[in-house]
């Protein structure tokens, strides 16, 4: 991955919006795109699917016309695509964007992609589809337990961090460990790539009383639910999408297949679903609480945001 800014893009203004699921940073990033010039980054490693879009929460591609959004449907669902490539990819986007005399807007809750941005990631390990294929058939007829059993006897410490029902992690990591002979952890210790070099960026953090955002969040699940989310999960299938594919495994798609194969009932897919997401946002609030160059608002407080962009432009 070429992870360093080109000379013309240090300096030019590179705007952030970033929050838990459900905070409202869709709606605030298009009141940003009308008050000034933006064109919209997503920082979403789920949005990046094709014909994954209930599930994801993505804007109706009817009201992104009005305004360029970027890395949202450019891959699918059974492809590879990883935070060393989002970076790369953004890079471009911001560029273009520059090029384009606008600001981009980068706008997402996958806080890892925004630090492998920022900071720089360590190199991954080439993917082996053979190796991959392979385990995704363990996987399905031995289970999930058996697999991150092997990880503990060759890679402890990936296996210690990474839960037991995390299928996406355990199989990359086997995978690491199969195809190079040398564990995720150390690849990890070892290989890092530069960080790009803003000089320029102003990092926006959406919050709220988590009592009113859990809500939000139960309100948004059911709707989903209600919304034709299983019509869409269905459809992947009948396409040939394996529930085993790491996007098929994301928060409210594995929840979707419980319901679909029977394994939960549709009290227990909403209960789930709902619970599960809260999680989510609490560890969103926690990944992004380290950031100390956000500059954290109330939901509520779009005027304020506003003016602390206007007034940070003003001064570029």
């Amino acid at each position: 991955m070429n992870s360093t800014t080109t000379p013309e893009n240090i300096g030019l203004p590179v705007l952030v919006l970033i929050g838990p699921t459900a905070i409202g940073k869709t709606a605030l990033s298009l009141e940003l795109c009308e008050a000034f010039t933006c064109e919209i980054i997503s920082v979403d490693s789920m949005q990046v699917y094709r014909y994954m879009d209930i599930g994801t929460a993505k804007i109706p591609e009817a009201e992104r016309r009005s305004i360029p959004h970027h890395l949202i449907d450019i891959v699918n669902p059974d492809e590879q695509y990883d935070a060393a490539r989002f970076a790369s990819d953004c890079l471009q986007a911001i560029k273009d964007i520059h090029e384009r005399s606008a600001i981009p807007l980068l706008t997402g809750g996958t806080g890892l992609y925004l630090r492998a941005l920022k900071n720089g990631l360590f190199d991954a390990a080439p993917g082996n589809p053979e190796i991959r294929a392979m385990l995704e058939t363990r996987i399905e007829h031995e289970g999930v337990n058996k697999l991150h059993d092997e990880l503990f006897l060759c890679d402890r410490n990936s296996a210690c961090r990474i839960h037991r029902n995390d299928t996406s992690r355990i199989l990359r990591a086997l995978e690491v460990f199969l195809s190079t002979g040398i564990p995720l952890s150390i690849h990890q210790q070892q290989q890092t790539t530069p960080a790009a070099c803003f000089s320029n960026m102003l990092t926006i953090g959406l919050t709220d009383e988590r009592a009113a955002l859990y809500e939000r969040i139960n309100q948004r699940s059911l709707k989903m639910i209600e919304g034709g989310f299983e019509e869409e999960v269905r459809r992947l299938l009948d396409i040939g999408y394996s529930p085993a594919l790491k996007s098929m495994q994301s928060i409210g798609y594995r929840h979707m297949l419980n319901y679909i194969v029977g394994r939960w009932t549709k009290d227990e897919l909403i209960a789930n679903l709902a619970r599960d997401t809260r999680r989510y946002a609490k560890r969103q609030y926690t990944w992004f609480s380290k950031d100390k160059s956000v500059t954290w608002f109330t939901r509520d407080n779009e005027k304020k945001v506003l003016s602390r962009v206007d007034g940070w432009l003003q001064g570029t």
